[in-house]
């Protein structure tokens, strides 16, 4: 139930009260974290386990000891677990309607390519009016389970069970199929919008300890991985082993929604423990709220670089499938191991991301790795005269570069909600994730979009058989150029908009070193060197 807004020029909230997991009075609702504090300074990923850094405090998932939460208790490691496996819903749904749906509606409803990259992308830019109305719908609900998880179980389940049904198929092919797939997405990225912006919002209210809430990004952003790699390679082989065509993609998607079902029940069964936000002051109305995240002048930018790259992002991944069979010439096998290469690295490079994180800062950091995704990208212009085995790995290289920018893109965002929130003394983590959520939603709708353009331009022709026709030359071009030039010119450019902004300070300096007098016998080696400089440890 969402409580009355709060007076028109009424002041701030005054600092939030530290989490306790204890029910802060007879009514039941718990202690809030209030606004959103520290960042997440980097997120890695080892074979040995999980491991996560901030300001250079690292915990392995081996077991090592925890960093303090809310009133100074760690947080459980099935709070972690719990909180982490919701990245399978986010993972899932964030993955494969951008590999699949488009080849879907192409390849085997026969819908044209130009009415198809609307049909993709008009439901998702929905959410970007969606997106914040869910954000302050959850900043002002109230319940039992705080104001973040009832969206969890309610719209996560309403998730799995719609995204079954956008590829149910169940007018045939044709044009009619493709109006039922825009109305069954569009229903989908609704109750996508309630799941993942509380989601997103949930962090600052499960623990207000710094390093605890690095340590929790730090399972989420492994599982986000590992369900992407998932999602995405084993979609189109459940596709492959459902026979193709219709019937094949009804089995991916009930297989899929189970994923999704999974994700949601974890995340709010495994936080069920652990302390909730209630609902505290926030501006009056929505657009007093928009009014000042729109003020927020190094959100805006942050928030349209990584809406701007999420499109080339996702026009890769749109293309993946056309570039297997039109390029490689391998449509069976091409797209698994394309997207195993372009996500893979994420498990094994998050290490390395951290360290430079660590020692550039996340913004640089950020610049670097959305640099390395481009140049990536253009490389592949080169893939019609490149054997299959170094398409891959410059393949690889592209995932390398799109694991730091991922990571720290999402890193930088706590850090500017973490400002507003000091500023203004009112909680508004909700519209801040809300408008995030809905930029990447649109940005990953975009990208499709994109792709299906290029490929209409060049004249790529559908087919309703479940296999891809006989395509021109002209048209195998615009399969390479959406799939490598485009991307890259929006992911390069677009680290422009983060330069006037210094989000964070310099890394902090060295530790100062200080002058130890340690007594000595006169007359021996240590006193002909006493006085002189020596540091402690």
């Amino acid at each position: 139930m969402d409580v009355p807004p709060a007076e028109p020029g009424s002041p701030p909230a005054g600092p939030p009260a530290p989490v306790t997991g204890v029910p802060a009075s007879a009514t039941g609702l718990p202690a809030s974290a209030g606004g959103v504090s520290a960042s997440v300074a980097g997120v890695s990923a080892s074979a040995g386990g999980l491991r996560a850094s901030a300001a250079g405090v690292s915990a392995s998932a081996g077991g090592s000891a925890r960093s303090a939460g809310a009133g100074g208790v760690g947080l459980p490691r099935r709070v972690h677990a719990g909180y982490a496996l919701g990245s399978l819903a986010t993972g899932a749904f964030g993955t494969v309607p951008g590999l699949l749906l488009l080849p879907y509606l192409t390849d085997t409803l026969g819908v044209a390519a130009g009415l198809a990259a609307l049909l993709v992308l008009l439901p998702k830019a929905w959410d970007v009016l969606v997106n914040p109305v869910a954000g302050r719908i959850s900043d002002r609900t109230r319940s039992r389970w705080g104001p973040r998880r009832p969206w969890l179980l309610g719209a996560g389940i309403a998730l799995a069970v719609l995204f079954a049904a956008i590829f149910a198929a169940p007018f045939g092919v044709g044009p009619a199929a493709g109006a039922y797939v825009a109305v069954a997405f569009l229903a989908t990225a609704t109750a996508f919008a309630f799941f993942q912006v509380p989601y997103v919002a949930m962090p600052a209210e499960l623990t207000d300890d710094a390093a605890e809430r690095t340590r929790l990004m730090g399972w989420r952003v492994a599982v986000l991985a590992l369900a992407i790699l998932i999602s995405g390679a084993v979609a189109p082989m459940v596709v492959t082993a459902g026979g193709e065509g219709v019937a094949g993609h009804r089995w991916m998607g009930v297989f899929v929604a189970a994923l999704i079902a999974l994700g949601a029940l974890g995340a709010f069964l495994g936080t069920r423990s652990a302390a909730t936000g209630t609902v505290t002051a926030t501006e009056p109305t929505l657009r007093a709220q928009l009014a000042v995240v729109a003020a927020d002048r190094p959100f805006r930018a942050l928030l349209l670089c990584f809406v701007i790259q999420s499109a080339g992002v996702a026009t890769i991944l749109a293309g993946v499938s056309y570039f297997a069979a039109q390029i490689l010439r391998d449509p069976t096998t091409g797209p698994t191991v394309l997207f195993a290469c372009f996500v893979g690295p994420a498990l094994l490079v998050m290490p390395l991301w951290t360290r430079l994180g660590t020692r550039l800062g996340k913004k640089t950091a950020l610049v670097a790795a959305s640099l390395l995704l481009a140049a990536g990208a253009a490389t592949l212009v080169a893939a019609p005269v490149l054997p299959a085995v170094a398409v891959y790995a410059v393949v690889a290289l592209l995932g390398v570069g799109y694991a730091g920018q991922q990571v720290f893109a999402l890193a930088l965002l706590p850090d500017c909600v973490a400002a507003s929130t000091a500023r203004t003394g009112r909680r508004q983590a909700g519209v801040f994730t809300g408008l995030w959520t809905a930029g990447e939603t649109f940005g990953l709708a975009l990208g499709p979009g994109l792709y299906g353009l290029v490929l209409a331009l060049s004249g790529y022709v559908s087919s309703a058989t479940g296999t891809a026709a006989p395509q021109t030359p002209t048209a195998r071009l615009g399969v390479l150029l959406g799939f490598t030039l485009v991307p890259a010119l929006l992911i390069a450019p677009a680290t422009l908009l983060l330069r006037p902004h210094p989000y964070l300070p310099p890394p902090p300096p060295p530790a100062p070193t200080h002058l130890v007098d340690h007594g000595v016998v006169a007359g021996t080696k240590a006193a002909k060197t006493h006085g002189k400089a020596t540091t402690s440890p």
